[in-house]
């Protein structure tokens, strides 16, 4: 659709949800339209992320403490969309556009109040709780797996599948071919558990990979993100078992290292699996068991059936279970590259083209009631919005 229009997007949180919602920015911008951001205070944090893009903090509560947890809650959301609802009077969005989680709940409650056409965002295997409480009056959902749990049967129609958006540097790692893995050259092995790392990979890896034949174990250099509480008892544990690592508790280049992984052990978040599949890495997979609904184990089951990763549920994470895995997907260059292959086949990399696509095809301000003309709140009436 040609013409500058404005959208504005809502997410907030954790970086599950600020990533694709930055990937979508960039895009729409270089697309000649005008984007802004609706957050809470902890989404504004990412550095890097929106840093030119107009933002603006709305409150946000979570369902959670109880009767009085709600309450708070509730009241948090109704203050949200009432700041939300002025927001717009003044920059009357095309369509507003919602990437998960509480925060992104009171800017659609203002959209559904004035008539704007909006749209959500799913990153998970697993369509999350705001998600479903908004299924039935968003404009469209965009999906990143074609299975997606928790979807109900009469919201299918309105599901779109365009995949999980990532940054422009991993994006253009599938251009790269699978780093030169040679019988006896160096084996590189990335370890990271998400933005916020992982106590159990930093206790468990160390001492699974020292369980690998010697030959193979001489091989390998280790890069590891790991939590701060963490990083020294697992450098203590590599140097012990004399395996070369780098570890930090934040990677910066991340899609470099991506680009020279011949492996990686990780969780299954949703932006890790939408790298993994876009790049073409085989993976060690272990699903963070406290998830909600446990949507990570969904996000990994693609890959793995697909042949791309093996997964390993948490209670089974040991250094045994993790050795006899990494030689089920294969240490040699022809098994390893062809799970790269079968990982590479998940992979969406279209995925920001195409949700800025349906973005644009939302209606425009014309369905926009008149300023002022605010349909009445029905924050609380679950049946209105699940």
């Amino acid at each position: 659709m040609s013409g500058m229009r404005h959208f504005v997007l809502a997410a907030g949180g954790t970086g599950g949800h600020m990533v694709p919602a930055a990937a979508l920015a960039a895009e729409l911008r270089q697309r000649g339209h005008s984007v802004a951001l609706v957050s809470d205070a902890r989404g504004v944090r990412f550095p890097g992320l929106f840093e030119d893009i107009e933002t603006h903090i709305v409150p946000a509560g979570r369902l959670a403490g109880g009767p009085v947890g709600w309450a708070r809650a509730g009241a948090a959301m109704l203050a949200g969309r009432r700041m939300a609802i002025n927001l717009f009077k003044v920059q009357r969005p095309d369509a507003v556009i919602g990437f998960g989680g509480y925060p992104a709940f009171p800017a659609l409650l203002g959209a559904f109040a004035m008539g704007i056409p909006t749209a959500v965002h799913e990153q998970n295997a697993v369509l999350g709780r705001v998600n479903r409480l908004v299924a039935a009056k968003v404009s469209a959902i965009a999906t990143s797996y074609p299975d997606v749990e928790r979807l109900a049967p009469r919201h299918r129609t309105k599901a779109h599948l365009v995949g999980n958006p990532v940054r422009e540097a991993v994006r253009v790692l599938r251009e790269r071919p699978y780093p030169l893995l040679e019988a006896d050259g160096i084996f590189r092995v990335l370890v990271t558990g998400g933005s916020q790392g992982a106590s159990v990979l930093s206790e468990i890896v160390p001492d699974g990979l020292a369980l690998l034949p010697i030959n193979f174990r001489r091989r390998l250099q280790v890069t590891h993100q790991a939590r701060p509480e963490d990083i020294e008892a697992a450098r203590a544990k590599y140097a012990e078992h004399q395996i070369p690592a780098e570890l930090d508790t934040y990677l910066p280049d991340m899609p470099e290292q991506l680009a020279w992984a011949h492996l990686v052990i990780a969780r299954a978040g949703a932006s890790t699996l939408a790298e993994l599949t876009c790049a073409g890495r085989p993976a060690i997979l272990v699903p963070l068991p406290g998830a909600t609904d446990d949507h990570q184990t969904a996000n990994a089951r693609e890959m793995t059936t697909a042949g791309g990763a093996r997964t390993i549920r948490q209670p089974d994470f040991t250094a045994v279970e993790l050795a006899r895995q990494m030689q089920k997907l294969g240490l040699d260059p022809v098994a390893l590259e062809n799970a790269a292959g079968r990982a590479r086949g998940c992979g969406r990399p279209n995925a920001t083209r195409d949700l800025a696509d349906l973005v644009e095809s939302l209606g425009g301000p014309a369905s926009i009631l008149p300023v002022g003309a605010v349909r009445p709140a029905k924050f609380g009436d679950q049946a209105a919005y699940a």
